[in-house]
């Protein structure tokens, strides 16, 4: 079955940089569309970065272009997201998650993704 392991969250300084990673098994991202996304506490989760399209279409939150960078290795089923100028309100809990490619294009709506991963923790304070 499809799953997602998250890693590289932890405890920055407002500037610092971070690259989270989520390793994935039982699906190809040949044939997945997969983002970010990421919940502050009390707030609704909230997509980050995604690649939308299988010709490689990529989507950020307004908040993070020009910060935060996804990409993916084919050949080990893993995505990642470079954060850079990392600021107090990029805090929160990041997931990984994933759908199957169809014709159309995904968006940043976590209701769209079919597989979750568990989360890793990202907390931006001084």
């Amino acid at each position: 079955q499809v799953q997602l392991v998250e890693s590289g969250g932890g405890l920055v300084q407002p500037g610092d940089s971070l690259t989270l990673r989520c390793e994935g098994s039982g699906f190809t991202l040949d044939y997945y569309a997969a983002g970010w996304f990421r919940q502050a506490t009390g707030k609704e989760r909230e997509g980050v970065a995604c690649f939308s399209k299988r010709d490689g279409t990529i989507v950020y939150a307004g908040s993070v272009k020009g910060r935060f960078t996804i990409s993916k290795d084919h050949a080990k089923t893993t995505v990642y997201l470079q954060m850079n100028n990392l600021r107090p309100d990029d805090t929160g809990v990041y997931y990984c998650a994933a759908a199957p490619f169809y014709s159309g294009a995904y968006t940043l709506g976590p209701e769209e993704y079919d597989y979750w991963g568990q989360g890793t923790q990202v907390t931006v304070s001084s």
